[in-house]
Order: structure tokens, then C-alpha cells, then sequence
């Protein structure tokens, strides 16, 4: 893992970089304040390890790499106004410490800066780069938006649900690799391999992450437990329950995200559900599944062995992360 300490303080020490004391205030403020909260990094330091892994410079994937973890933290910015989120990575969401319409205007802003760093690149492949990047940014709203369409659906199907979290979140890690083995002038094969194993990793990441919300540390993982069933958000995790379920709790489970109450009552009697019919296990099968299929994608990848080998370390260190 020293290499992708080193691929992180690459990162930070970039945008850390990046000018924003300009007006107005109130703009560029909250753009700031989202970059210093930190993060994994994980969508830059893969565009870095992609490009690596095919020969590539990766000074020259420095300022495409910002531009996804800009991009990135633009979807969280809005995402956090959807959900009425409180916190994001343990401190107060834009929104709440401005306004939500400060959040939007700043996320806006967010959401050209990333475009222009993606941009900023010596490469031949650069309308590919964009078109990757628009490509993206538009499937990342039709998940959006099939998300908030689920909350008032009672007949969501559990390949439904994959789809969503395939275009809201795992298709911008696939978009990093494919960015930075464009850098690198991957071959075809190679490009949509490495895109493929991205977007499995993606899915699995995304599981993890509904399953830390149910089940996680909230000091480590740096949001309250429980948010997404105050939300009512129909998750993996809710709808194998449905699914397993007899029809009395199949019943009471769906009363519960009829309720617009956020008591911790009703976390508690949801993870109960979650208990009785063994959705914490469940959702590690499904987990190791889509992990398993993305690194078959990678080992068929013409690639240098350490160098995959470092990819599989990080893939690895994400699926097992408790935060």
C-alpha cells in the first residue's frame, strides 16, 4: 500500500493546489470547504494506477484525476440537498452550513472545474476522454433520479436496484480507469476490460457502503447508522428482506418505509428485520459476487503482474474497509 499513500499525497498535494480565494465568496467557500474533507481518493488514485498499469506517464494524469474527484464531490454536494443529509465524512453537508441554494450554485461551479481539469491533458485520445466524462456524468443522473423514483415505488426488483447503483456510482470508478488507460493509449480490449472491472468494483463498493449504513461504526464511517432507512431508501439490503421475508414482517417492513418518522425506534425495528432473516450475510454474498467478477476481469487484462497485483491489493483494501 505505500504506493497508493504516495498516489494520495500526490493527489492532496494537487488539489491543495487548486486557487479558489476568488469572489464570491460564498461561491467558491463551500467548494473549498468540501475539498479539505478528505476522502479515500479512490477515483483519483485509480485514474493514476490505470494509467501506470499501461505504460503511461502519470504526471500526465494528474489533472484529469482532480477533475473525476472534483466531479465526484459535486455529485455529493447535491446528493447530500436530495437526502437531506446532515453530515458527509463526519462534519456538517454544504448545505446545512450555508443554504441549500449555495450548495447547488457551488456544486455547478464544481461540475465545470472538473471538466476543465479532465480536459487539461496531452493525449490523442482526448475526445474520448470528454465523451467518457459526459457519458458519465449523464448516466450518474439517470441513477440519481431512479433512486428518488424507488422511494415512492413499492414494486422495486432487487436487478433494478443493481442498475441504479451500476450508473450512480460504479460507472464513474469504471470512467476513472478507462480515463487513465486512455492517458496510457490502452488498446481497445484493454480499455473496456479495464472499464469493466471499474464498474464491478463499483457495485461491490457501493453494497459496502449500504451495508456500513446499516451496520457499520458510525464514528469510522462518518455518518449516522441508520440514514438510509430514515430515508427509506429501498436498498439492496431492504429489498432482500422483502424478499425473504414471511408476509407479517414482509408487511410491517413496508409500513416502516411508508414512515416518515426518523426515530431511532425505527432503525432499530428495521435492523431487527435485517437480523431474523440474515441480510448482514446476504449482502456480503452479493458483495463478494460482484467483487470476485471484477477481479476475473482484471486477470484477463495483457498487463505486468506487480502491476495488477498492486490494483488487487487496493480493490481488496476497499471491500474490507470499515468506513
Amino acid at each position: 500500500m505505500n504506493k497508493i499513500v504516495r498516489y494520495r499525497d500526490l493527489i492532496e498535494k494537487a488539489l491543495s493546489g487548486i486557487i479558489l480565494d476568488r469572489k464570491p465568496d460564498r461561491l467558491y467557500q463551500p467548494i473549498s470547504y468540501t475539498l479539505k474533507l478528505g476522502g479515500k481518493r479512490l477515483r483519483p488514485i485509480l485514474t493514476l494506477m490505470a494509467c501506470e498499469l499501461f505504460g503511461g506517464n502519470i504526471n500526465e494524469a494528474i489533472n484529469p484525476a482532480l477533475g473525476l474527484e472534483i466531479f465526484h464531490n459535486f455529485t455529493l454536494l447535491h446528493d447530500d440537498i436530495m437526502d437531506e443529509a446532515p453530515l458527509r465524512r463526519g462534519h456538517v453537508t454544504v448545505w446545512q452550513k450555508w443554504d441549500p441554494n449555495v450548495a447547488i450554485l457551488s456544486g455547478d461551479t464544481m461540475f465545470a472545474l472538473a471538466y476543465k481539469y479532465v480536459s487539461l491533458v496531452k493525449s490523442k485520445n482526448l475526445p474520448e476522454i470528454l465523451d467518457t466524462l459526459t457519458q458519465t456524468a449523464i448516466e450518474v443522473c439517470e441513477g440519481q433520479q431512479y433512486d428518488m423514483d424507488f422511494e415512492i415505488r413499492d414494486d422495486v426488483m432487487i436487478s433494478e436496484y443493481l442498475e441504479m447503483i451500476r450508473l450512480k456510482t460504479a460507472v464513474l470508478l469504471g470512467a476513472s480507469v478507462k480515463i487513465g488507460a486512455l492517458i496510457a493509449n490502452a488498446n481497445n480490449s484493454n480499455t473496456r476490460l479495464i472499464y469493466d472491472f471499474g464498474v464491478n468494483a463499483g457495485i461491490a463498493f457501493q453494497l459496502k457502503d449500504d451495508w456500513l449504513d446499516a451496520f457499520g461504526n458510525p464514528e469510522k464511517f462518518g455518518k449516522n447508522i441508520g440514514g438510509d432507512i430514515r430515508a427509506n431508501k429501498k436498498t439492496y439490503l431492504y429489498l432482500k428482506c422483502l424478499e425473504k421475508a414471511d408476509n407479517s414482517d414482509r408487511q410491517i417492513l413496508v409500513k416502516l418505509f411508508h414512515d416518515k418518522s426518523k426515530s431511532a425506534k425505527k432503525v432499530d425495528d428495521v435492523l431487527k428485520l435485517y437480523a431474523k432473516y440474515c441480510i448482514r450475510q446476504e449482502t456480503i454474498d452479493e458483495m463478494e459476487y460482484f467483487f470476485g467478477k471484477s477481479l476475473d476481469l482484471l486477470e484477463q487484462i495483457n498487463a505486468p503482474r506487480n502491476l495488477k497485483n498492486e490494483i488487487i491489493e487496493f480493490a481488496e483494501w476497499l471491500y474490507k474497509r470499515d468506513h
